[in-house]
């Protein structure tokens, strides 16, 4: 098995034994994780992002900021995998290579053949075969002078039906993408008390939107008229938790949480019990799961990692019902 040249994945199993040398690789999967076979990792990113499953099942992949994660400098990247982890193509989109434009690529969905990128301002579009670009969806027009700075994209969520859902951390807002009309693009919801939205998922039963909250570490339902209800919040004598960043659903209808301060990842049970199933871990940021083959895939923005690991429903585990 070989890989590109400063890019590699490597069996997380080895790397546990070498961990208390290497300040890479302070992991403690606790409760759910399992299937060891396909526990890999990913070496030699810049800061990334988010990590993203093909529903396909043919590919993942790491959106890369390459840099300060808020500079217009056209250097970030995507990398490619292939559907068993292993590096496909290293920069498989690269800001500033002939007129690809890319700064500082955050969240990412799959919508037919195109893999959709957040990037600052702009939602962007590239081909998934070629890398090419494609179309691109501009915020600013709908952007809230009133913020105080520039927008601040983070993550997307699509519903399968035509509806992109994109977050705004800077400006408190969640934008609808339609992608089946023109990429018609307008706010579904605006509000302070959104703390920064961050991580964003569509729920398996309601459609409702589940976004995470960066700055108070609150868990938001959204539903699609754009009402806000709180889920979850942090009470008054205790800080559960902290920023808040990528979230996903797995196929038994857990949400997984990345606390990207606090190093831990919170799986939340349907009946909102939540366990923590990682923590210790180097800045865990927009994490994805594969529904299809039960993987929870986690990178580390200042580690210039990424993980890939099983999961396994807590209820056929032995776990709290």
């Amino acid at each position: 098995m070989s890989f590109p040249a400063g890019l590699s994945t490597v069996p997380l199993r080895l790397l546990h034994r070498r961990s208390r040398r290497r300040s890479l690789g302070l992991v403690a999967w606790l409760l759910a994780l399992a299937s060891p076979v396909m526990a890999m990792q990913v070496t030699g990113l810049q800061n990334p992002q988010n990590f993203l499953a093909d529903p396909s099942g043919e590919h993942y992949y790491i959106s890369n900021a390459n840099g300060d994660p808020d500079a217009k400098d056209n250097n970030g990247f995507i990398t490619k995998l292939d559907q068993e982890g292993k590096v496909l193509k290293p920069r498989f989109i690269q800001g500033g290579e002939g007129s690809t434009v890319l700064h500082a690529p955050k969240g990412m969905a799959v919508i037919n053949k195109a893999l959709y990128v957040a990037d600052l301002d702009t939602v962007r579009t590239f081909d998934l075969t070629t890398g090419q670009a494609m179309t691109t969806v501009s915020v600013t027009t709908l952007h809230d002078p009133a913020a105080g700075h520039a927008p601040g994209l983070s993550d997307l969520a699509y519903d399968g039906h035509g509806l992109l859902y994109v977050t705004d951390t800077e400006a408190n807002t969640i934008y609808r993408i339609d992608t089946a009309h023109d990429h018609e693009i307008r706010v579904l919801a605006r509000d302070a008390g959104l703390a920064g939205p961050r991580g964003i998922a569509v729920h398996p039963k309601t459609g409702h939107l589940i976004v995470g909250s960066w700055h108070k570490g609150k868990i938001f339902d959204v539903a699609l008229d754009g009402k806000i209800s709180e889920l979850v919040a942090n009470g008054f004598f205790s800080s559960r938790f902290h920023n808040l960043d990528g979230l996903d659903f797995d196929s038994w209808g857990n949400l997984y949480i990345a606390d990207f301060t606090a190093g831990k990842i919170w799986r939340m049970r349907p009946d909102q019990k939540f366990d923590v199933i990682a923590e210790y871990l180097p800045s865990p940021a927009g994490i994805g799961v594969d529904r299809a083959k039960h993987l929870i895939l986690v990178p580390y923005h200042y580690a210039n990692a990424a993980e890939i690991n099983g999961l396994e429903n807590p209820r056929k585990a032995g776990g709290p019902s």
